[in-house]
């Protein structure tokens, strides 16, 4: 299906509303002002409703019939559990794709791992962000099951404001580029066992992970409302 101007617009709106709100421009529980918004984007309300309902399915925006839209951060303990089903979900389509993967799986993993080092390079965050899902999408696609890839590709949506969150670490880009070159040198030898490990290793938040993901959280206050 061919994207039509109108569904980047409600992306680009989607992708500006999820930076401002994981920078702490608002906090759990406002309400998104349509109005206001819609002047400052400078569009209609229509490709604005759309990106509510695209933030509503990600789990960070919660529609309330006839009040509107409100900035909802899930629990961190909720997030937690989400990137340990994550972590799963991502070694099994590794195992998958390291047994399944295709020349034509290869060259596209390949050439997001590319990118990602590229953005890498020039300390570019979020043209890595976008590599890299690149890199996990392709992966997806390699494994060979097209419910496990939408699956996969559903949750990395809900996840994607708090993966964002961690690649402003100090030193997570290269750690995570570092881990890719991992999981893509497992996948290349098609061995499936050490490509899943790695895929589990590098979605899970564990240890020094879960700290920096806590403390990303106080650092921009999001917290729960009384």
């Amino acid at each position: 299906m061919t994207e039509t101007h109108s569904d980047r617009r409600t992306d680009q709106i989607r992708e500006a509303l999820e930076e401002l709100i994981v920078e702490g421009q608002f906090a759990d529980g406002d309400r998104l002002d349509e109005v206001s918004l819609a002047e400052r984007f400078q569009v209609s309300r229509t490709p604005l409703r759309e990106a509510f309902q695209a933030l509503a399915a990600s789990g960070l925006v919660e529609l309330r019939l006839r009040r509107g839209a409100f900035v909802r951060f899930p629990a961190l303990d909720e997030v937690v559990e989400m990137f340990e089903v994550m972590a799963e979900i991502e070694a099994l389509c590794g195992r998958q794709a390291a047994r399944r993967m295709t020349p034509e799986d290869q060259t596209s993993i390949e050439s997001a791992l590319l990118a990602c080092e590229k953005a890498c390079e020039t300390g570019d965050t979020e043209g890595y962000y976008r590599a890299n899902k690149d890199f996990h999408v392709a992966i997806y696609a390699a494994a060979g099951n097209r419910f496990l890839a939408g699956e996969a590709e559903r949750l990395h949506r809900r996840l994607k404001p708090f993966r964002r969150l961690q690649l402003r670490v100090r030193g997570r880009m290269p750690e995570s580029l570092r881990e890719h070159r991992a999981i893509f040198d497992a996948l290349v030898s098609g061995d499936a066992a050490r490509a899943g490990e790695a895929l589990r290793r590098h979605i899970a938040v564990q240890g020094d992970r879960f700290n920096d993901l806590a403390a990303g959280y106080r650092a921009l206050g999001l917290r729960k409302r009384a």
